[in-house]
Parts: C-alpha cells; sequence; structure tokens
C-alpha cells in the first residue's frame, strides 16, 4: 500500500482508505481492508457505522488512522463535545486521530466550531482536525478561524466523473498541503462511472494495465498529488479490490486517456446546497430511484 502525508503533519496515510457510508456489512471486510494495508478508516456520527468499526478496529487501534466526523446539527461548543465523547463511547476507544466537521453550517460561527474542536486536541481527545464538503471560502474561513492547530484534511466528492473540485478547491489544498479525501471515488456506484464512458476507455486502459475497471478508476484519483481515497466495499471480495487499486501508477498517457474521454461534470453551487439539504437517510432510497433513469439522466445527476 502506498502512503502520502496528511496535510503538514508527520503522519503517512495510506492512500487507499476504507468508507464507511450506507455500509451494510459487519467487521470482516472492514478487518479483511485493515490487513491488507488499508489502515485508514472512515466514519461518521451520523452514518450508524461507529459501532461496526469498534469491533472492526479491535486489537489494531495503535495502527488505524481512525476518522470520524460531528454532523452540521452539532456544531455549537457544548454538542461538539458532547458529540465527540458520544462517538469515542461508539468506537471504544481513547482517541480520535481525525476529527471533521461534517459539512458547513452557517448558522453557527465556525470559530465556535473550530474552538471547541481545538479544545479536544489540547485535551488529548483528537490529534488532527479536518473537514468535509468545505468549498474554497469556507475552508479559508476556516482557516483563518484556527488559533493553535492547523486543518489538515478536506473530505469532498471526487471522481472520474464529478470533477468539482477542479474548479479551485483541488489547487487550493494542495497549495496549502491540505490533504483532500475523495469519498465517492467510483461514483454513488459503479454504474454511473460506465455511464459517463459511452465508448468504454476505463475496459481498454484495464486490459492495458491488466486490473479490474474500478481498480482504474481509483487509481485516476490516487494520480493526483494529494488526494487519498476512502471507497467502500460491502463485502470482502470488494474491500480487497480496492486495496488494490494502490501500489501501482498509471502511465501519463492512460491518465490522460482517461481524464479526457470520460464525460464528467462539476457541481454548481446550486447542486451542492440541494445536496445539503437531503438528509442522509434519504441516500438510499434515493439511489434507488436514480437507477431507473436512462443512463444519459444519470450521467448528469453523478
Amino acid at each position: 500500500m502506498n502512503h502520502k502525508p496528511l496535510g503538514q503533519t508527520a503522519i503517512e496515510l495510506p492512500e487507499i482508505g476504507l468508507g464507511t457510508w450506507d455500509y451494510r456489512a459487519g467487521p470482516a471486510p472492514l478487518r479483511a481492508g485493515l490487513d491488507a494495508g488499508a489502515l485508514f478508516i472512515d466514519t461518521a456520527e451520523s452514518y450508524g457505522s461507529e459501532s461496526v468499526v469498534a469491533e472492526a478496529i479491535r486489537g489494531l487501534r495503535e495502527s488505524v488512522l481512525l476518522a470520524t466526523k460531528v454532523s452540521r446539527n452539532h456544531l455549537r461548543p457544548a454538542e461538539v463535545l458532547a458529540a465527540a465523547e458520544q462517538s469515542l463511547r461508539r468506537l471504544r476507544t481513547d482517541w480520535i486521530d481525525l476529527y471533521q466537521i461534517h459539512e458547513p453550517n452557517p448558522a453557527v460561527p465556525l470559530e465556535e466550531t473550530l474552538g471547541a474542536m481545538e479544545e479536544l486536541v489540547d485535551a488529548g481527545k483528537v490529534r488532527f482536525i479536518g473537514v468535509s464538503n468545505f468549498s474554497v471560502h469556507e475552508l479559508e474561513r476556516a482557516r483563518q478561524k484556527m488559533r493553535k492547530h492547523p486543518i489538515v484534511s478536506n473530505q469532498v466528492r471526487y471522481n472520474l466523473a464529478d470533477r468539482s473540485i477542479e474548479g479551485g478547491l483541488l489547487a487550493y489544498c494542495r497549495a496549502r498541503d491540505i490533504t483532500v479525501i475523495a469519498y465517492s471515488p467510483l461514483g454513488r456506484e459503479l454504474q454511473r462511472l460506465r455511464d459517463c464512458d459511452p465508448h468504454g476507455i476505463l475496459t481498454e486502459v484495464a486490459r492495458e494495465v491488466g486490473k479490474n475497471v474500478p481498480q482504474v478508476a481509483l487509481n485516476w484519483c490516487l494520480y493526483h498529488d494529494g488526494v487519498v481515497a476512502i471507497p467502500k466495499g460491502n463485502s470482502i471480495g470488494h474491500v480487497l479490490d480496492n486495496c488494490g487499486a494502490s501500489g501501482w501508477r498509471l502511465s501519463a498517457g492512460q491518465f490522460r486517456q482517461l481524464d479526457e474521454g470520460i464525460l464528467s461534470r462539476r457541481r454548481t453551487r446550486v447542486d451542492s446546497l440541494l445536496r445539503r439539504l437531503v438528509p442522509n437517510r434519504a441516500g438510499p432510497f434515493l439511489k434507488k430511484c436514480i437507477r431507473r433513469l436512462p443512463s444519459t439522466l444519470r450521467r448528469k445527476l453523478n
């Protein structure tokens, strides 16, 4: 497993981690990923997967970089502290390696939220502070509000078909040594990437490199400096396949072929706002509805 720096820290992060949004399997697939070297696991208080993660990392806690998130409706100082304590209890650990704001909440002063997170670092309950779904403007504001500890990461959607962060956020993070943690690096599901590949370029490149299509799509993400990915796998086989995206690289020509040949889009501010208004629990229902749409429409909703 290849590694990349976590922000400006001395920590080397596995470039393939384990995502747990909408995770439906038990601890075994996660444990298989950890054993394969994906010693970075991401969860959130809103995912309902922290207890499963706790079981998966049992006996490996010192080796695992454990990340979780505080929800946008728990961003007032007392709520941040209480949410962290509850996550620690569910995760059965004494510390969180990376504690992240799940998404911005304009109703709560950012300095109050970050002040509470810095308090958690000072207390030894959190090692590093990150954010998720922050725009350039929001991330710059957050950086300016930090008093003692840096923001080391921004977890955002990034894949071959959705390259919204290439509109400025990716370059911003790279210039400031903020690690980009790519969620949904295979799209909401692999079929959505295939919808954006009418000429079968993914299959062609996979044949050339002797890998499968998901591994090629993940390696495209990893090709970018400062980017790691947290794909989800609901079976041991899928998790191990995802881990196989690390340890090698596409050639410059293959990367360019994918970069130019896959149909992609960039989300607007309206897209981002609408997605923030949709509760996490609605995700599985929306996925079922989108599957029934023609591929041309699914492509636009990736």
